[in-house]
């Protein structure tokens, strides 16, 4: 059958078609993104103003038509924590709702975690042994680690890309002293949740999903996107903490044309890279493996898992979500 995925992210709006059913793997047919940046139209209060809200209402409904084109039976949606941490999220919700019929599903950051740990775990396989997941979203960093499908510690902290750049890095190039303001405080965030995960033992295999790990892998010598899914890809410390300086001081311009980066994600990229150099350093990795799949393919892993035997009939569209949202309430 063919699914699709609609993730409403701090970053961006993005639905991802595949064909799948279940006890395959999901094949990718079709990708659409739309830079959106909700991390960044929150208010001081913490709302997502009405320009906002009329921009992601726009955007659904672009990903609607978009699913219908491809062909989509059943559309799973859901949002993470821009949308989960905005004080107005349940107005947010509704009109979303009335205005396109999709009913977003809000994931909790345990939620994120254990999801993205299953998409990983289903990539790398049982072989991997124990596995710790990192993943730097726009709003939130999560960490999982694990032994089976379901990971023995899951957490999700407010460490994302988006969020730390518009509350920590104002200039650009950001100013030595705010760089070294937010380099402290990421490592006291992830300090906090180390000992959580220290206790289960040393990790087998460590990996890292997300846009921001793979342009640190890129930028470190790792394979271009245009050679494939199944190319190795790496990110070493050492290589990382080569790269931190010179991305603080360059500006956001400057940043767009190294290699790998794109120009909607190059003023986070120093964010990204402050989070994911601490979280190496503190969980004491030395090198990672990027891993392909994410968040949205532990979405629809998830839901196949889920499916009972024998053909599955069409979904009633952006319903679907609804019921993925009462299975995990």
């Amino acid at each position: 059958m063919r699914l699709g995925v609609l993730d409403v992210g701090s970053n961006t709006v993005h639905l991802l078609v595949v064909d799948a059913h279940p006890g395959a793997r999901p094949l990718p047919a079709h990708s659409h993104k739309a830079e959106l940046r909700l991390a960044e139209l929150l208010d001081e209060a913490g709302a997502i103003g009405p320009e906002g809200v009329d921009r992601l209402i726009g955007t659904v409904r672009g990903a609607l038509e978009a699913a219908e084109d491809k062909g989509v039976e059943d559309l799973l949606t859901f949002a993470t924590s821009a949308v989960r941490e905005a004080v107005n999220a349940e107005e947010v919700l509704a009109r979303v709702k009335e205005e396109t019929g999709v009913a977003l599903t809000v994931l909790t950051g345990a939620e994120e975690a254990r999801l993205t740990f299953l998409a990983a775990r289903r990539w790398f396989g049982w072989s991997s042994g124990r596995l710790l997941v990192l993943d730097i979203g726009g709003g939130s960093l999560e960490i999982a680690y694990g032994m089976d499908e379901e990971p023995d510690a899951a957490v999700s902290l407010p460490l994302g890309a988006g969020r730390l750049t518009s509350g920590w890095l104002p200039g650009d190039p950001p100013e030595a002293e705010a760089v070294r303001a937010l380099r402290r405080h990421a490592r006291a965030e992830i300090a906090r949740v180390v000992g959580e995960f220290s206790r289960l033992g040393r990790p087998d295999h460590v990996v890292a999903t997300s846009k921001t790990f793979k342009q640190l892998a890129r930028l470190a010598g790792a394979a271009r996107s245009a050679e494939g899914l199944y190319v190795q890809r790496e990110l070493g410390r050492e290589a990382l903490e080569s790269w931190v300086p010179q991305l603080a001081a360059m500006t956001a311009e400057e940043r767009a044309k190294l290699p790998g980066v794109s120009e909607g994600r190059s003023g986070q990229l120093l964010a990204g890279a402050l989070v994911a150099e601490g979280a190496m350093d503190l969980f004491d990795v030395d090198t990672l493996e990027i891993c392909p799949w994410a968040l949205r393919e532990g979405v629809i892993l998830r839901h196949l898992d889920q499916m009972p035997p024998g053909p599955a009939a069409p979904g009633p569209g952006a319903a679907a979500a609804g019921r993925y949202g009462e299975r995990h309430s």
